[in-house]
């Protein structure tokens, strides 16, 4: 069965909240941060495709971590509708997110590696990789456990340090630099090709036993978002950066720090983050973003021609 093109965005009334954020900048941002959050972040996707065109967006420089990192070469290549639907058609042929039974023949038990490997093979070709590589530095952030960590311990408080920042609600991980894991950037114009560069995502995106415990050369890695969900201080040089989240947070709980503008979901994502069976929520979740971005271009359109500069420190909301 064919999958249909993203529909159009629904009408005002069935979308009563406005995205969080700090107000727009009358000049358009230099650097772009892409958060993490699986499949929520078909929310940035929708959220770029609306309000992009609009603030003449064309950083100099990206910075993503996890899936975050899979989405902003998809916007970084101009595939999005591409992306969307392939992501949509490899999701409706699969049915759960576990399969026990498969302990007992040696297949994998989740499916999530095997699709999300060959969306992103799908995706970075050779076209759109020499796209991505005349286009703005890529930074990727991947986490690496202390030392003295082994991969079973390493693995444990992860998933220890993973718990405690969703716990705190908190914009910023904390929890993995305090049990000791580090950071490590790769920028995606040091690839040796497309292949390389879906590797290199995959590590960043790195969350057993839903995907694998990848290696980096002889050291583990995993998931980014250990260090920082929304690396943002990976383009700390930048004059003004669009933080997009994937996860709803209240106004208050929104960083204030100048030179930044964090934009969020109006409202919780339709889909979970490790929801690979539903093609109507990725849909949604999609439709939900692009109805976001439009609002937040319209609040751009709105501060345009009026001086607000120093306004990221603000907040609006509804």
């Amino acid at each position: 069965m064919p999958i249909p093109p993203p529909s159009s965005v629904p009408s005002r009334p069935e979308h009563t909240n406005a995205p969080v954020a700090a107000p727009a900048l009358a000049v358009p941002f230099d650097a772009v941060v892409f958060a993490g959050g699986g499949c929520r972040c078909f929310w940035q996707l929708g959220f770029w495709q609306e309000a992009a065109p609009v603030l003449g967006l064309r950083p100099r420089v990206v910075a993503a971590v996890s899936a975050g990192a899979a989405f902003a070469s998809a916007v970084l290549t101009d595939h999005i509708d591409q992306v969307v639907a392939d992501f949509k058609r490899r999701t409706a042929r699969n049915q759960r997110n576990a399969y026990p039974r498969n302990v007992l023949t040696g297949a994998p038990v989740f499916p999530h590696e095997g699709i999300y490997r060959g969306a992103l093979l799908e995706s970075l070709n050779e076209d759109t990789w020499q796209k991505l590589r005349s286009g703005p530095d890529l930074q990727i952030l991947l986490a690496r456990p202390a030392s003295w960590m082994g991969p079973r311990v390493g693995f444990m408080l992860g998933g220890i340090a993973f718990a405690l920042d969703r716990r705190e609600l908190r914009v910023h991980a904390r929890w993995g630099e305090r049990f000791g894991f580090c950071g490590e950037v790769v920028s995606a114009h040091g690839c040796d090709g497309p292949k390389e560069l879906a590797e290199l995502i995959l590590q960043s995106s790195c969350t057993p036993p839903l995907l694998p415990l990848y290696r980096r050369g002889p050291r583990i890695v995993l998931d980014g978002g250990l260090i920082d969900n929304a690396p943002a201080s990976l383009v700390a040089g930048a004059r003004s950066t669009l933080v997009l989240l994937t996860r709803h947070y209240p106004e208050p709980e929104l960083p204030r720090m100048p030179g930044r503008t964090y934009v969020c979901p109006s409202r919780s994502t339709p889909i979970e983050k490790w929801d690979y069976t539903s093609p109507e929520l990725i849909q949604r979740t999609f439709d939900l973003g692009r109805r976001d971005g439009e609002q937040f271009a319209a609040l751009h359109r709105r501060s345009s021609g009026r001086d607000v500069a120093g306004a990221a420190d603000r907040r609006w909301a509804s």
